[in-house]
């Protein structure tokens, strides 16, 4: 069985991301409002029908201006931490909410997710890896640096949404006043094009065969400027720049073939390079 994923939003106008099976899939955050995750997803072939829970990251209105409605209007669960919660001011009827802590599973069907802190300027902040028939995802963004649990869970991944927020150069030449420079840039923000590049050179797993760079800048960074450094280190894993405007296509994560090694079963992708930006 392989495992879909899909960004329906990225960017710092909204966050949503998708990963399922054949039988049921859950969604990370909601930053768009429902009518436009609703329109992105029937492009993209995806059924809310199938989506069984809603987990979120913090509460900075990129990723949750869309919660609420999303959540009534198709009784979803909603997974968040109580300090979160409590950050966002949102309300939710009593059935549907549940909460989580760092590091313990979330069984949804044949999904698992495991939700891990990490380092944000927000009041509980989490990104999670989602498990199913083997395969691992990551929705790895809003990292303000690439702190030891986001490496431990980043390098179990077959595929990953990994922020890749600003480029150095662009920040610091550009427009924003020297607060909100040192706010991305402190450790507790985002992550930039190098630091993204490191994480996963140094990290990233023999299995990792999708990396969809997420959550890019639209004053500090740019798309060819992301595709042109991860295209030149992507040692056969298939790149794909995400956008703040749509949603990318639907790719399939799956365990394609074996070969043997040194007495061991080594699971092999083949995966071809391709890229998708606004």
């Amino acid at each position: 069985m392989s495992v879909e994923i899909c960004a329906i939003a990225s960017g710092s106008n909204g966050n949503c991301y998708y990963v399922g099976n054949e039988n049921e899939a859950v969604l990370v955050d909601a930053g768009i409002s429902c009518k436009e995750i609703e329109l992105r997803m029937r492009r993209s072939g995806l059924s809310l029908e199938k989506v069984k829970a809603v987990f979120v990251s913090h509460e900075h209105t990129d990723h949750i201006s869309g919660l609420a409605v999303l959540a009534k209007k198709y009784k979803l669960p909603v997974f968040i931490s109580e300090r979160t919660l409590k950050g966002s001011r949102l309300w939710f009827e009593k059935a549907c909410l549940n909460h989580f802590t760092a590091n313990e599973e979330v069984v949804i069907g044949d999904l698992s997710v495991n939700p891990f802190s990490k380092l944000h300027d927000a009041a509980d902040p989490y990104s999670f890896t989602i498990t199913s028939t083997g395969i691992t995802v990551g929705v790895i963004t809003d990292i303000g640096s690439a702190c030891d649990n986001v490496v431990h869970h980043f390098s179990k991944c077959h595929a990953a949404f990994l922020e890749s927020n600003y480029d150095e150069k662009m920040l610091d030449k550009g427009r924003y006043p020297i607060y909100l420079k040192n706010r991305i840039r402190n450790g507790q923000g985002h992550i930039s094009n190098r630091q993204a590049l490191e994480l996963f050179k140094k990290y990233r797993s023999a299995s990792l065969s999708h990396l969809l760079l997420s959550h890019l800048s639209h004053n500090n960074n740019c798309p060819n400027l992301v595709s042109e450094l991860f295209t030149s280190n992507a040692g056969g894993v298939q790149m794909i720049v995400t956008s703040r405007t749509k949603e990318t296509a639907v790719y399939k994560i799956g365990l394609l073939s074996k070969m043997k090694t040194n007495n061991y079963d080594v699971l092999v992708q083949q995966p071809q390079l391709a890229f998708s930006f606004a």
